[in-house]
Parts: C-alpha cells; structure tokens; sequence
C-alpha cells in the first residue's frame, strides 16, 4: 500500500470524530496498541531532538528496498504519532517517504489544526531524523 492510501485509510478514521479530544483519545488508542522499545534502544542516537518529550524512533532497511519503522514515547499522544509515521512509512520506498512531510501528513490526515505547536514541531522533527537515517 502506498503511502497515500495509509493517509487516507487514517483520515477516514480521524474523521469520524468532530470532537478534537476525540482525535487525541484515537491518538492514545493508536499509542497501546503500538509496541514498545527496548530500553537499550532507547539511546541518544535513536532519540528525536526538539521534542518536548522523550521520544525515540529506529529506521531498519528491509531486504527489499523498503524500511520498517518503530518509535516510542514516554508521552501517549506524541507516541500515537509517531505510530502514524510507523504506519505510512513502514514497508516504503525511500522515494515514498522522502517526498513526504510532517505538514502533508497532519493536513492529510486532519489533524493540523489539533495538535499543539510544540508537538507539530516534534513531530516535524522526528520526520526529519526518519528522512535523515534513510538518506
């Protein structure tokens, strides 16, 4: 699936709430569901900078062209986004995820005008340290 479907297959979900405390309840649901990472992965290098909580997310290349994504937070609704970038990057080209940014997901997905500056920003910045391991 391309990474437009995977924004539009979320949009579809987000949009069943009008209510933004909605969105960020589906936000933590995403985030229990998600899978933790280990403590050791947890480390200055995989931390994502600029967040304003710990935050952490690991590209792994996959044997055929793509990445898997996994990322985790001490904080539930910054880890429900970054499910969302395991989500629409995971199992992507690195032309797919290059040409997509932090602002297109959230205006995709209709979160832009729900989430705070501070956590558009983290969340700008952990696509940016995504874009950077895979360059």
């Amino acid at each position: 699936m391309k990474v437009k479907e995977e924004l539009n297959k979320l949009r579809e979900t987000f949009m069943l709430f009008d209510n933004p405390k909605d969105k960020f309840v589906q936000l933590m649901d995403m985030a229990k569901q998600s899978q933790d990472l280990d403590i050791s992965e947890k480390c200055d290098f995989n931390k994502i900078n600029g967040c304003t909580s710990q935050a952490w997310v690991i590209v792994e290349p996959n044997n055929d062209g793509t990445y898997t994504i996994r990322a985790d937070s001490d904080a539930l609704i910054v880890k429900g986004l970054l499910t969302i970038l395991e989500i629409i990057f995971t199992n992507k080209v690195i032309e797919e995820i290059l040409s997509t940014d932090s602002q297109d997901i959230l205006n995709s997905i209709g979160l832009e005008n729900v989430i705070t500056s501070q956590r558009t920003n983290g969340f700008s910045n952990a696509v940016k340290k995504i874009h950077s391991l895979i360059k």
